[in-house]
């Protein structure tokens, strides 16, 4: 199995830092990598932009085979992904 690459979500999750995180997601699955932790331990926000891209970039790695899992959210954060439900999509740690 391949390792999972770890990525930061940043404190404010939205338009500006969701570009950054697609255009970093469209890399590493170009190169074969298709195995992410996101790691939400700093995040405090995300809106529908920062959502989109990660539901985008989930779609690409279980295409490629691969997977994301998410760790640390913080209430606030986990309540849009469960009023989304999201969370039955995605594999949450604490």
């Amino acid at each position: 199995m391949q390792q999972e690459k770890v990525i930061r979500i940043p404190p404010t999750f939205s338009i500006e830092e969701a570009s950054l995180f697609r255009e970093s997601m469209r890399e590493y699955v170009s190169n074969g990598t298709t195995h992410f932790l996101l790691d939400f331990s700093d995040c405090r926000f995300i809106d529908s932009t920062g959502l989109g891209v990660i539901v985008s970039a989930y779609k690409k790695c279980v295409e490629a085979g691969g997977k994301i899992r998410l760790q640390a959210l913080a209430p606030n954060v986990l309540k849009v992904f469960q009023l989304t439900r999201l969370n039955n999509v995605f594999e949450i740690l604490p």
